[in-house]
Protein backbone atom coordinates (compact mmCIF):
# COMPACT_ATOMS: atom_id res chain seq x y z
CA UNK A 1 0.00 0.00 0.00
CA UNK A 2 1.50 3.36 -0.98
CA UNK A 3 1.44 6.43 1.19
CA UNK A 4 -0.71 9.38 0.17
CA UNK A 5 1.39 12.51 -0.33
CA UNK A 6 0.25 15.49 1.67
CA UNK A 7 0.43 19.05 0.35
CA UNK A 8 3.51 19.63 2.48
CA UNK A 9 5.09 16.41 1.18
CA UNK A 10 4.76 17.69 -2.38
CA UNK A 11 6.39 21.00 -1.45
CA UNK A 12 3.08 22.85 -1.72
CA UNK A 13 2.30 25.62 0.69
CA UNK A 14 -1.26 25.75 1.95
CA UNK A 15 -2.65 29.15 1.08
CA UNK A 16 -6.40 29.74 1.28
CA UNK A 17 -8.09 30.84 -1.93
CA UNK A 18 -10.45 33.73 -1.27
CA UNK A 19 -10.83 35.08 -4.82
CA UNK A 20 -10.07 33.83 -8.32
CA UNK A 21 -9.32 35.76 -11.49
CA UNK A 22 -10.52 33.88 -14.58
CA UNK A 23 -8.79 34.97 -17.79
CA UNK A 24 -10.99 34.21 -20.79
CA UNK A 25 -10.80 34.99 -24.52
CA UNK A 26 -13.30 37.82 -24.99
CA UNK A 27 -13.25 37.31 -28.79
CA UNK A 28 -14.40 33.70 -28.50
CA UNK A 29 -18.17 33.21 -28.61
CA UNK A 30 -17.98 30.01 -26.51
CA UNK A 31 -15.77 31.73 -23.92
CA UNK A 32 -18.13 34.73 -23.75
CA UNK A 33 -21.09 32.36 -23.31
CA UNK A 34 -19.34 30.53 -20.46
CA UNK A 35 -18.43 33.90 -18.90
CA UNK A 36 -22.09 34.93 -18.89
CA UNK A 37 -23.05 31.57 -17.38
CA UNK A 38 -20.45 32.00 -14.63
CA UNK A 39 -21.76 35.46 -13.75
CA UNK A 40 -25.20 33.95 -13.06
CA UNK A 41 -23.91 31.13 -10.82
CA UNK A 42 -23.91 31.38 -7.00
CA UNK A 43 -20.23 31.60 -6.04
CA UNK A 44 -18.59 30.29 -2.88
CA UNK A 45 -15.34 31.93 -3.98
CA UNK A 46 -15.76 35.20 -5.91
CA UNK A 47 -14.72 35.06 -9.56
CA UNK A 48 -13.27 38.09 -11.33
CA UNK A 49 -13.77 37.51 -15.04
CA UNK A 50 -11.12 39.39 -17.01
CA UNK A 51 -10.42 39.37 -20.74
CA UNK A 52 -7.17 37.50 -21.40
CA UNK A 53 -4.43 39.67 -22.87
CA UNK A 54 -6.16 42.89 -21.79
CA UNK A 55 -4.48 45.75 -19.93
CA UNK A 56 -6.46 44.71 -16.84
CA UNK A 57 -5.13 41.14 -17.11
CA UNK A 58 -1.56 42.45 -17.48
CA UNK A 59 -2.03 44.74 -14.47
CA UNK A 60 -3.45 41.98 -12.26
CA UNK A 61 -1.06 39.23 -13.37
CA UNK A 62 2.21 40.82 -14.50
CA UNK A 63 4.23 37.58 -14.39
CA UNK A 64 2.05 35.56 -16.80
CA UNK A 65 2.69 34.82 -20.46
CA UNK A 66 -0.38 36.71 -21.64
CA UNK A 67 -0.26 35.34 -25.19
CA UNK A 68 -0.53 31.82 -23.77
CA UNK A 69 -3.60 32.81 -21.74
CA UNK A 70 -5.44 33.39 -25.04
CA UNK A 71 -4.84 29.75 -26.02
CA UNK A 72 -5.49 28.06 -22.70
CA UNK A 73 -7.93 29.13 -19.99
CA UNK A 74 -5.98 30.42 -17.01
CA UNK A 75 -7.19 31.04 -13.46
CA UNK A 76 -5.13 32.92 -10.89
CA UNK A 77 -5.81 32.70 -7.17
CA UNK A 78 -5.40 35.66 -4.84
CA UNK A 79 -2.50 33.83 -3.16
CA UNK A 80 -0.57 33.58 -6.44
CA UNK A 81 -1.82 30.14 -7.46
CA UNK A 82 -1.96 29.62 -11.25
CA UNK A 83 -4.19 26.97 -12.84
CA UNK A 84 -4.33 26.28 -16.57
CA UNK A 85 -6.36 24.06 -18.86
CA UNK A 86 -8.24 21.24 -17.16
CA UNK A 87 -7.10 22.27 -13.66
CA UNK A 88 -8.42 25.79 -14.30
CA UNK A 89 -11.88 24.49 -15.17
CA UNK A 90 -11.96 22.26 -12.12
CA UNK A 91 -10.99 25.18 -9.87
CA UNK A 92 -13.72 27.34 -11.42
CA UNK A 93 -16.30 24.62 -10.75
CA UNK A 94 -14.94 24.32 -7.19
CA UNK A 95 -15.67 28.04 -6.70
CA UNK A 96 -19.35 27.57 -7.61
CA UNK A 97 -21.83 26.57 -4.92
CA UNK A 98 -23.82 24.13 -7.01
CA UNK A 99 -20.81 22.60 -8.78
CA UNK A 100 -18.28 22.10 -5.97
CA UNK A 101 -19.25 18.40 -5.54
CA UNK A 102 -18.61 17.87 -9.27
CA UNK A 103 -15.22 19.58 -8.95
CA UNK A 104 -14.27 17.16 -6.19
CA UNK A 105 -15.26 14.21 -8.40
CA UNK A 106 -13.31 15.62 -11.35
CA UNK A 107 -10.20 16.05 -9.23
CA UNK A 108 -9.84 12.25 -8.83
CA UNK A 109 -7.63 10.29 -11.25
CA UNK A 110 -10.67 9.01 -13.18
CA UNK A 111 -12.36 12.41 -13.05
CA UNK A 112 -9.29 14.18 -14.43
CA UNK A 113 -9.47 12.02 -17.58
CA UNK A 114 -13.13 12.90 -18.02
CA UNK A 115 -12.51 16.61 -17.40
CA UNK A 116 -9.59 16.65 -19.83
CA UNK A 117 -11.77 15.09 -22.52
CA UNK A 118 -14.46 17.74 -21.95
CA UNK A 119 -11.89 20.55 -22.12
CA UNK A 120 -10.40 19.14 -25.33
CA UNK A 121 -13.87 18.86 -26.88
CA UNK A 122 -14.65 22.46 -25.94
CA UNK A 123 -11.33 23.59 -27.45
CA UNK A 124 -12.15 21.78 -30.70
CA UNK A 125 -15.58 23.36 -30.95
CA UNK A 126 -14.39 26.76 -29.76
CA UNK A 127 -13.95 28.44 -33.11
CA UNK A 128 -15.80 26.24 -35.59
CA UNK A 129 -19.05 25.39 -33.81
CA UNK A 130 -19.52 28.56 -31.80
CA UNK A 131 -18.57 31.06 -34.49
CA UNK A 132 -15.48 32.38 -32.74
CA UNK A 133 -14.22 35.59 -34.29
CA UNK A 134 -10.58 34.54 -34.04
CA UNK A 135 -8.34 31.60 -33.32
CA UNK A 136 -4.94 32.63 -31.93
CA UNK A 137 -1.81 30.64 -31.28
CA UNK A 138 0.97 31.51 -28.83
CA UNK A 139 3.51 31.84 -31.67
CA UNK A 140 1.77 34.96 -32.99
CA UNK A 141 -0.38 33.48 -35.76
CA UNK A 142 -4.13 34.12 -35.71
CA UNK A 143 -6.97 33.03 -37.97
CA UNK A 144 -9.81 35.45 -38.53
CA UNK A 145 -12.68 34.22 -40.72
CA UNK A 146 -12.89 37.57 -42.53
CA UNK A 147 -9.12 37.96 -43.13
CA UNK A 148 -7.54 34.50 -43.02
CA UNK A 149 -4.23 33.88 -41.25
CA UNK A 150 -2.47 36.95 -39.83
CA UNK A 151 0.88 37.16 -38.04
CA UNK A 152 1.46 39.47 -35.06
CA UNK A 153 4.87 39.02 -33.47
CA UNK A 154 4.67 37.94 -29.83
CA UNK A 155 4.84 40.78 -27.31
CA UNK A 156 8.00 41.29 -25.30
CA UNK A 157 6.23 41.41 -21.93
CA UNK A 158 8.88 39.48 -20.05
CA UNK A 159 11.98 40.51 -22.03
CA UNK A 160 11.82 37.24 -23.95
CA UNK A 161 12.15 38.79 -27.42
CA UNK A 162 15.35 38.51 -29.39
CA UNK A 163 17.23 41.68 -30.22
CA UNK A 164 17.72 40.77 -33.89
Amino acid sequence: MSAVATAEGRGAVRVPVRRLTVLYDAQCALCAHVREWLVRQPQLVPLDLVAAGSQEARRRCPGLDHRATLDDVTVVGDGGQVYQGTAAWIVVLWALREHRPLAHKLSTPAGIRLAKGAVLAAAKWRGAQWGGTAYRRADGWAYRPDQGWIYSPPACDNGGCSSR
